[in-house]
């Protein structure tokens, strides 16, 4: 078996020294033959509310105690006067944009890296995107762009804390109380985290949480909106009343996650000391730059992916997607990132500056899926292993900002 190429990929040589016959890609022994761990868990509290949807029917009702129950354990979890369950996260966005008062032909500020739902939500509402670019250290909004991007037109910011990383919160909030600016904190990666103490997702206006199948809270399908405001909590209600919520969670997704929501902050500690681990056994591979948020005073990540910047010279030339595909062979769930959003039409949206740092992430990020960091030691050092292989036996060259 040969890799896929593209014009643009270095070809893997055809005949693989010793070294690549030992990759399972070529039919070597994979470092993990059972593959990722799987997700949701296998969890028995889950199926005890299962079970009492089912022995009182309530599973297949328009109404009944668990969305009301979710909406009261969302708020006294994150802090927050009101939550609003429903259908997805990424409807969750559009939604919070029309609660902020977004109208056609107004302008919503977001990173030219991020996730491609954000930016189709901007336009569902009539909006037009305005992208900046991210910092060159990190994921987040570069802000000395984000003050450059405001007009006349703009009326909201989308930050998005992503691959562990969190944005900075109390600077975007001041630029957006300055500039009378609405802000949607979407934390569907970061359940649970804290930013400058305080739980992500209740800094901005209105905050967003993601409930889809591989989230760390999962209900296979869904979304939540957290505010404090009356005012924003109560246009949410009446966009989504259609004779009743036209957009809603079901009772049986909001009973799966209550038991989710008692465990999430003892997982999220679990998955950081994991993190923290795996972070010192990959540091020797420089071709792996982390994007993570680990010492931030006040703040802790949750990691539903965890991020790092791919450099293909340091893997023998294999480009980020062989690289991927080679990890897969070993039972490790490395992705690539996102797409960039800077290729988008000019027509769409408007773009400030080169967004190159965006156009890098895009071309360059791979994450790391969060299952096996609620594993042991052993399980870390099973994605060493398999990082190492692709290293060949060449020795590890220093990257050109190691002092060594």
């Amino acid at each position: 078996m040969i890799l896929e190429k593209t014009s643009s990929e270095k070809p893997y040589p055809k005949s693989p020294s010793s070294i690549s016959e030992t990759l399972a890609y070529f039919g070597g022994r994979p470092v993990r033959p059972e593959g990722p761990p799987e997700w949701p868990l296998n969890d028995s509290s889950i199926l005890e509310v299962l079970h009492q949807a089912h022995q009182t029917g309530i599973w297949g009702k328009y109404h009944g105690p668990y969305n009301d129950q979710l909406q009261d354990r969302l708020c006294d979890e994150f802090q927050c006067h009101y939550a609003f369950p429903c259908c997805s996260g990424t409807f969750a966005v559009e939604l919070a944009l029309r609660a902020a008062g977004v109208k056609p032909t107004e302008e919503v500020i977001l990173a030219a890296y991020d996730f491609s739902g954000n930016f189709h939500s901007i336009l569902a509402t009539g909006a037009k995107p305005v992208l900046v670019d991210i910092n060159q250290h990190n994921s987040s909004p570069d802000i000395s762009q984000l003050e450059q991007a405001i007009s006349p037109d703009t009326r909201a910011i989308i930050v998005s804390h992503l691959h562990g990383n969190i944005a900075p919160m109390h600077t975007i909030m001041e630029l957006a109380k300055a500039a009378d600016l609405s802000v949607i904190e979407d934390a569907a990666q970061m359940p649970g985290a804290v930013v400058d103490g305080r739980k992500a997702g209740t800094w901005g206006d209105i905050g967003i949480l993601s409930f889809g199948g591989s989230k760390l809270l999962s209900a296979g399908r869904g979304g939540a909106l957290l505010t404090s405001n009356p005012v924003n909590f109560q246009r949410m209600k009446l966009h989504c009343h259609r004779g009743n919520h036209a957009f809603a969670l079901s009772e049986l997704q909001a009973a799966i996650l209550l038991p989710q929501i008692d465990k999430l902050n003892e997982r999220n500690q679990i998955r950081s000391k994991n993190v923290r681990t795996l972070l010192k056994m990959l540091h020797p591979f420089k071709g792996l730059i982390p994007r993570t948020s680990m010492d931030e005073p006040d703040s802790e990540p949750s990691f539903y992916k965890v991020g790092f910047l791919y450099d293909s010279s340091y893997f023998d030339g294999l480009s980020r997607e062989q690289w991927t595909a080679i990890m897969r062979a070993e039972g490790i769930a490395f992705d690539a990132g996102f797409r960039s959003l800077d290729k988008r039409s000019s027509q769409r949206c408007r773009k400030i500056g080169k967004l190159s740092q965006s156009s890098h992430a895009g071309a360059c990020m791979v994450v790391l899926h969060h299952p096996i960091l609620l594993g042991q030691e052993d399980d870390l050092l099973q994605i060493r292993t398999a990082v190492e292989k692709t290293t060949g036996a060449h020795p590890l060259k220093p990257h050109s900002s190691d002092p060594n």
